[in-house]
């Protein structure tokens, strides 16, 4: 059995074409298996899969002598759900069949389709192909390279935290034990008496009883290395996809642009295994990857990232001094003539004793990808009825044996958009239990339980569960700003003609992104 990740190819009229552009562009990388029926590529994924190979894509002609790509896709995902499943459409058949591949593909019975090149160099067939496979990497491969080593006794809160934050933001991680020969290489250059966990970072750095907000910190800079004095053009507070949103189009400005995150540089969004409704990706993409991108994208323009503290408060900087804000950073007063805050929002807790102490331990408030590769063949539960609650449970089906969403509504239609509705009515090891909620929980070393209530009844049974993915809706995470900047009942700040007419000045609306009297103050 090779080593290699497998491709397995499913063509019969286009065969020479099809099999021609996999071998040439991805037969380093991958081995490539050819099959020419349904029957034969169906018998062959539960070969491998028996055989634990890494099945990354199957890619089946339409087509076929025994059935479609539609029906043999379909049927791959109960064979090798973490598979990426593409249909090969034929040019000539492209326009009749393109309908139903549409409804296919939105009900989820394939990741994508794509025409068979007609000639060579058809790059927009293979940028199709190698996204795929870039997302399969990350989310499902374990890294071959890894860019941060996470080194200690045995999994906490803490190391789950740390790796959690680095897969968010796209960097290759791996957890080793301390009898792992890497990790001894790391242990003798840390000296004797070193205080786990230790991370060693991709430039060779290690650092000592780590914690994601001290690991964040050395990646992109400690607030100390901004220069005294030096009075930013912007800052942005909050590095979502808002923030860097802002980043971008003021760098590009050529305005010096500050960007500060308590969190890893992507936030929530970061954590998200693909959003399909964001604009400029008909395919979807992770939010890992969206977030990447745009930070790639903020710093090519010149903007600066700082992680690992919150900032505590915004205030008007001296009367003698150009106009601009102090932004407050524990003892660092960081300069800004404007601030954009793109805080974002915080997710509530359940607050339910039993169950936070094993926050990290398989529960996670926020869809954490880096769980969903320890869920194989496990039970795992989903608390929430919005859109990352369904991104979550569609990821975490890829490799739990059973996923199941609780809401307390009568149904998901009110808070969940139709297109996720339809993917996870589509996935057959995900159920959704309405008029229920979570009121307790129990483990052993992890999480290992739940226990449930029917809200109509006041009914409760525990369930064994060794995963909770906690999304329960959010709340706006301005608590810390000062009060002049106005906010409404639920704590959002107010913009424009929403600021009540008392703080008007000279019988003008602040402009709809805010100002004050030390320069702007822009709510994102």
């Amino acid at each position: 059995m090779t080593e290699r990740p497998v491709i397995l190819l499913v063509t019969h009229h286009d065969r020479q074409v099809t099999e021609a552009e996999f071998r040439a562009r991805y037969n380093r990388d991958y081995a490539i298996e050819v099959v020419e029926t349904g029957q034969e590529a169906l018998a062959r994924a539960e070969q491998l899969c028996s055989a634990s190979a890494q099945l990354a894509m199957v890619a089946a002609e339409f087509d076929l002598p025994d059935t479609t790509a539609i029906e043999l896709l379909r049927q791959m995902q109960m064979v090798t759900p973490t598979s990426r499943r593409v249909a090969l459409v034929g040019m000539d058949g492209y326009l009749n069949h393109l309908e139903e591949l549409k409804q296919a593909a939105l009900e989820r019975d394939m990741d994508t389709f794509v025409g068979i090149p007609r000639g060579p160099r058809d790059e927009e067939f293979h940028t199709a192909l190698i996204e795929l496979l870039s997302e399969w990497g990350w989310s499902v491969a374990r890294p071959v390279i890894s860019a941060v080593d996470i080194i200690t006794d045995q999994p906490t809160p803490t190391t789950a935290a740390i790796r959690d934050m680095l897969e968010r933001m796209g960097l290759p991680t791996r957890m080793l034990g301390l009898e792992d020969e890497d990790a001894q290489a790391v242990l003798e250059e840390a000296g004797p008496g070193a205080a786990l966990p230790l991370v060693r970072t991709f430039n060779g750095s290690i650092i000592q009883d780590a914690t994601a907000q001290s690991v964040g910190q050395h990646l992109y800079g400690g607030y100390d290395e901004i220069p005294e004095g030096e009075i930013a053009d912007v800052l942005v507070i909050g590095a979502g996809p808002a923030g860097l949103a802002a980043a971008v189009y003021a760098a590009s400005e050529g305005l010096s642009t500050i960007v500060l995150e308590e969190d890893a540089i992507g936030g929530q969004a970061g954590s998200s295994s693909m959003i399909r409704n964001y604009l400029g990706f008909p395919r979807g993409i992770s939010g890992m990857r969206l977030t990447q991108r745009s930070r790639v994208q903020a710093s090519r323009f010149g903007a600066r990232f700082y992680t690992g503290r919150p900032v505590s408060s915004v205030e008007p900087g001296p009367a003698d001094e150009p106009e601009h804000h102090h932004v407050v950073v524990d003892d660092t007063h960081l300069c800004a003539r404007t601030v954009v805050l793109a805080t974002g929002v915080a997710y509530r807790r359940l607050d339910i004793a039993s169950v936070d102490e094993w926050i990290g331990m398989g529960v996670h408030y926020g869809a954490a990808t880096s769980l969903a590769r320890e869920m194989e063949d496990k039970d795992v539960y989903v608390v929430g009825g919005g859109n990352s609650a369904g991104q979550a449970a569609v990821h975490m089906a890829k490799f739990a044996r059973s996923v199941t969403i609780t809401v307390r509504r009568e149904s998901l239609a009110a808070t969940m958009s139709d297109y996720l509705i339809r993917e996870v009515e589509a996935t057959p090891n995900i159920s959704v239990l309405p008029n229920t909620r979570v009121v307790g929980g129990r483990g052993q070393g992890r999480l290992t339980g739940i226990t449930l209530e029917e809200i109509p009844t006041g009914v409760t049974r525990d369930v064994p569960a060794d995963g909770l993915i906690c999304l329960l809706g959010a709340q706006p995470a301005c608590h810390w700003l000062p009060d002049s900047v106005v906010r409404d009942d639920h704590g959002f700040i107010l913009t424009g003609r929403d600021v009540p007419q008392d703080r008007w000045r000279g019988g003008m609306p602040p402009h709809q992104l805010g100002d004050d009297d030390a320069g702007d103050l822009c709510g994102g």
